[in-house]
């Protein structure tokens, strides 16, 4: 009896190691380089109702080469982490999708080099933020212009300028909508409207939660982009 007790246990054993050897449920993989990184560390992070949550993470000793992975019900935004002991925090952003991700960078410019390539909903990120580059470099020389006028005390040409930096607000506000509309059949969409517009005349943001397909309406972004939907309301 106490042998057969000892078989069985011996087996139970064997199916619990061969099962934990074989459970890989991670659908999502992030690979990458670093340039110019000697020691670090990585995490691959996703927001959570509070606070931020690690899903993976790798000590870098020297290696070229970064791997981490995870596991993803649907296409949603996370980030790469860089703790490089300078009391800094380094993220990048990127919309994941099951498969793999990858994203090339360098030490010194960890945000701004990055180059990342992945997901349909990244592609169509990497578009948008395209264009809001152009945005953004019309309102750093809309800034200076305004600062030159206001310092040679040129009112007439600081009220034109703060006119037309009104006006390049407001185009881009509408260039967002727009395009979020136009890519109604991505998560990339509500994402736009909850963290890009989300101010913006309530009527715009009903149009676009209301051109989503069904699918992206189920999706992460689109549940709390009708939650916002549904507060405003209330």
């Amino acid at each position: 009896m106490t042998r057969l007790y000892k078989t069985l246990s011996l087996l139970i054993l064997i199916t619990l190691i061969v099962s934990c050897g074989n459970d890989n449920t991670a659908n999502f993989t992030l690979k990458g380089t670093i340039k110019g990184l000697k020691k670090g560390t990585v995490y691959l992070q996703k927001d959570g109702d509070s606070t931020v949550i690690n899903l993976d993470s790798l000590d870098i000793v020297g290696e070229k080469e970064f791997v981490l992975s995870t596991s993803l019900d649907e296409p949603r935004l996370l980030y790469l982490k860089l703790f490089k002991n300078d009391g800094e925090e380094h993220f990048i952003p990127f919309f994941a999708d099951q498969g793999v991700t990858e994203i090339n960078t360098t030490l010194n410019n960890f945000n701004f080099d990055a180059k990342i390539k992945g997901s349909k909903q990244q592609d169509l990120l990497n578009a948008y933020l395209e264009i809001m580059e152009g945005y953004k470099n019309q309102n750093l020389d809309l800034i200076e212009a305004s600062l030159l006028a206001q310092k040679e005390g040129d009112s007439i040409a600081f009220d034109s300028i703060a006119k037309l930096s009104k006006r390049l607000i407001k185009r881009k506000y509408s260039y967002t909508i727009q395009y979020a509309m136009n890519n109604a059949e991505s998560e990339i969409a509500p994402y736009l409207a909850l963290y890009e517009v989300p101010s913006a005349n309530p009527i715009y943001i009903d149009s676009i939660y209301n051109s989503l397909s069904e699918n992206v309406k189920e999706s992460l972004y689109g549940k709390q982009l009708k939650t916002l939907i549904d507060n405003r309301n209330k």
